[in-house]
């Protein structure tokens, strides 16, 4: 008796120390002989005190594993949380009689829950419930990183029985702009001398002064290149003999740009993918059998944005710019087959909106010279360059891809203007008559476009 009376002591000391630190909720359980009484929710690792109306004298839990109980007094109950479950409480008066069955729900604690996750996470609507044993998000995340805090948070406290059902509000959809700009610049230069000696029966000659169809004075000349060339010519006779020197010279210049600006919107963490261009044929042989594969060539881009937090997008890039080489060709069973010129990239960054990367560059520089003699001759001081030529070739190259994310959300149709919304077509009246093949359109927002003024100086400029 009065260990039992020590029990009942230590279970209220330790009931009353917990209500004070404002841990335990006391409820008043209305107890109506014959009926259940509502579900009582007790958290996991808390306990709660129970107060009923109606004296009893035997108490029984059906799991004592998910629930703990201990008697404070005929009236009081006290109750502990131990695994997450529900189970039922029974309590019997003194004649043992049945007094009521109460349903018994242990929950995760979610109070601790919640206050780290404001900590954390200020300012996100998001709630959290439970459910049978675990914890169940709803609500609004700012972005996707955020999300996953929240998730990685109720791991700690239900591990393998959280439920996400919260969405990312915000704009979710990304546009990404690419430039591609390359320039080419090639230099080349040749300068060769040859000498030609003419007698009664013999003919010498050096270097491209060599016998062709064409012919300057009484010597046959055919250029080295093929390309057009300056030629200069020097002779004299004497008696007989005829001497002729002739001088070739070559120089050509040139500058190329290839520039491309890819624009495609995606949804967070979806792929897009952009292709302009075409497909080149290229046949392949099985078994004997020729087929036909297609390998596509122009300007692709394959890019998966997702939005990190806020306005910053983490990218995951492929780019590329192919085009037809026609100077490489191949031929396969007879066919002549051309190859591809191609730069391409594939990477992932993280940058906020608006701003801009440089994901891929390349400088290159060749350089070739050659010089050509006829062996010991050309080693001669001065007459030795009658007998050499030389080639200089120079080519350079510069390649940068940029690319520039932005947040962007959907608007009105009447706001955008196609390129062909710039034109109108002209009546019978003003083709004919006038000779008016078209006309820039004056309302609307193609109007507006066309209006634009668009002269002045523009491009790029290498020195």
């Amino acid at each position: 008796m009065q260990m039992r009376q020590l029990m009942a002591a230590g279970a209220m000391g330790l009931a009353l120390a917990t209500a004070t630190t404002g841990t335990v909720s006391a409820e008043v359980l209305r107890v109506v002989k014959g009926t259940a009484a509502q579900a009582l929710e007790v958290p996991m690792n808390r306990a709660v005190v129970l107060e009923s109306e109606t004296p009893f004298a035997e108490l029984s839990i059906a799991n004592p594993g998910i629930a703990d109980i201990s008697t404070l007094s005929d009236k009081s109950i006290y109750v502990l949380g131990k695994t997450p479950g529900r189970t039922t409480l029974t309590l019997f008066n003194a004649e043992g009689e049945l007094i009521t069955n109460v349903e018994v729900q242990v929950t995760t604690d979610i109070a601790e829950f919640k206050e780290r996750l404001n900590q954390i996470l200020p300012g996100e609507k998001i709630e959290v419930r439970t459910a049978n044993d675990g914890i169940v998000l709803s609500g609004t995340a700012s972005s996707t990183q955020r999300l996953a805090r929240a998730l990685d948070l109720a791991e700690r406290y239900a591990p393998g029985r959280v439920s996400n059902l919260m969405s990312v509000g915000g704009t979710q959809q990304v546009m990404l702009k690419v430039r591609f700009a390359e320039m080419q610049r090639s230099v080349s230069k040749n300068l060769s001398a040859s000498l030609g000696i003419s007698g009664t029966n013999d003919v010498l000659e050096t270097g491209g002064w060599l016998s062709g169809s064409n012919s300057v004075g009484s010597f046959p000349v055919t250029t080295s290149n093929t390309e057009a060339q300056a030629l200069g010519v020097l002779g004299f006779t004497t008696g007989s003999l005829q001497i002729g020197i002739l001088l070739e010279a070559l120089e050509t210049k040139g500058v190329a740009r290839t520039l491309a600006e890819p624009n495609l919107t995606a949804l967070s963490g979806q792929e897009a993918k952009f292709l302009a261009g075409g497909e080149y044929p290229v046949p392949v042989s099985d078994d004997g059998t020729i087929t036909v594969e297609y390998k596509p060539f122009g300007v692709e881009m394959r890019f998966t944005p997702t939005v990190v937090d806020g306005d910053l997008i983490n990218l995951q890039i492929q780019a590329s710019v192919s085009s037809i080489d026609g100077s490489i060709t191949t031929e396969s069973d007879g066919i002549t087959l051309n190859a591809f010129k191609r730069r391409e990239t594939s990477t992932t960054v993280e940058m906020r909106d608006g701003e801009s990367f440089a994901i891929a560059g390349l400088l290159q520089d060749d350089f070739r010279d050659i010089s050509g003699q006829v062996p010991w001759l050309g080693d001669i001081p001065v007459l030795g360059a009658l007998f050499r030529s030389a080639e200089y070739e120079r080519g350079q190259s510069e390649l940068v891809i940029i690319v520039t994310p932005h947040l962007v959300s959907p608007t009105r149709g009447e706001a955008l203007a196609l390129p062909t919304d710039r034109v109108r077509l002209p009546t019978e009246r003003e083709l004919f008559l006038f000779g008016e093949v078209g006309k820039a359109a004056t309302t609307g927002a193609a109007g507006e476009v066309a209006r634009q003024d668009f002269n002045g100086s523009y491009g790029y400029v290498m020195e």
